[in-house]
């Protein structure tokens, strides 16, 4: 029988593009049952950003990683802390926190090895601090059992749109568009995911090297400049787009051609947004059937130049901003870690085959519980 218990959580998620932290409160039975709650988010200090830039990539925990993560522990409970406190009136006692972390590293399976994923925080000094249980390190039971420990939101976008009736007129498409973008393919009785390519990660960083703005604000270096085709074609000829999903990749998998940095400001924002919109083109290859709608999250909502021509490359299919359905296209993830954390909770799985490629359905996550006297009223 269905546990119908309803939780109290916030969920936590800091991305690849480095520019901050997402935090949602969410009440869930962590089924088909989900209210969603207040939202905020607090921008990474540059101090910060530059700090985190530079262990990207590394495997071990070394002196300079565990600074970080001390670091970024400490900005989290201090962004919870300030967040309890705007929301104060509005909130229930909490149950739990879910929290993904800031990934440094995360490397694909190959058919040689498993795949590789590190991302930072310091579970029990966060629990302790908060006062709250607390549950993170969602991916590694995933990758230890086999798979690409990515992408862990679809299991919340059917649960979201189950709710919502979304599914009602046939599949649809939920697309993420964070440092790397990932699509979810949800219908009545399917579920697959994987990610697609490259999302904000390459033009951000193109854009900070040469203008030290951490964006293309709305898309308007890109809509100045002209794509490359050439270079497009050889960014195209990756050899990601012609495996077969479960698939999954890290900010740096593509790394840009000979050539790339003769191109203006404007030239490289516009190959590199044609870059993100090939690659989601592309992934409609991999779909049981075909979808009429796709739903857009993350941070490539805000950029008019790049849902433009995701309108034009996805047509006659109709593309729409998760705003559409009253849904902040911004929380979607941080919603979703609240979701994995009552699922955890409740020994419900988290990520399956046709998600991560996992061999078989897969709890995760590790509970850190909170001091003993600290502890929040609630159902825990």
């Amino acid at each position: 029988m269905t546990d119908k218990i309803l939780y109290n959580a916030l969920g936590v998620m800091s991305g690849t593009s480095l520019d901050g932290v997402d935090i949602a409160a969410l009440q869930t039975d962590g089924h088909t049952k989900l209210k969603l709650g207040a939202c905020g988010f607090y921008p990474y200090p540059q101090a910060l950003q530059n700090e985190v830039r530079a262990v990207f990539g590394v495997r071990e925990d070394t002196p300079d990683v565990q600074h970080v993560t001390r670091t970024l522990t400490h900005f989290y409970a201090e962004c919870l802390k300030d967040f309890l406190g705007v929301h104060a009136k509005a909130l229930p006692p909490l149950d739990v926190i879910g929290i993904h972390g800031q990934t440094i590293t995360h490397i694909p399976r190959t058919k040689s090895s498993p795949a590789f994923t590190k991302q930072l925080m310091d579970g029990p000094r966060l629990a302790q601090e908060m006062g709250i249980d607390v549950v993170g390190q969602f991916r590694l039971a995933d990758v230890a059992a086999g798979g690409e420990g990515a992408p862990l939101v679809p299991i919340f976008q059917q649960g979201l749109l189950g709710q919502w009736g979304g599914l009602a007129h046939g599949p649809v498409a939920v697309l993420n568009i964070g440092g790397v973008a990932n699509v979810t393919y949800v219908s009545s009785d399917k579920l697959c995911a994987f990610d697609v390519g490259p999302g904000n990660a390459l033009i951000n960083d193109w854009v900070l090297r040469h203008t030290g703005a951490p964006y293309d604000d709305r898309g308007a270096l890109a809509a100045q400049g002209k794509v490359d085709e050439k270079i497009l074609r050889d960014l195209m000829h990756h050899p990601f787009f012609n495996q077969t999903p479960p698939k999954s990749l890290d900010r740096h998998s593509f790394p840009l051609p000979p050539g790339f940095d003769a191109l203006s400001i404007e030239e490289g924002a516009a190959t590199l947004t044609a870059f993100t919109v090939a690659g989601i083109e592309r992934a409609r290859d991999y779909f049981p059937t075909p979808v009429a709608r796709w739903f857009v999250c993350g941070g490539g909502v805000r950029n008019d130049y790049m849902m433009a021509a995701l309108r034009a490359a996805l047509s006659p299919a109709r593309v729409d901003p998760m705003e559409s359905v009253g849904i902040d296209s911004d929380f979607m993830e941080a919603y979703a870690f609240a979701y994995l954390a009552v699922r955890h909770r409740k020994g419900l799985p988290l990520t399956f085959p046709p998600t991560t490629g996992v061999p078989a359905p897969q709890t995760g996550g590790i509970l850190y519980p909170a001091k003993e006297g600290l502890r929040q009223k609630g159902h825990l």
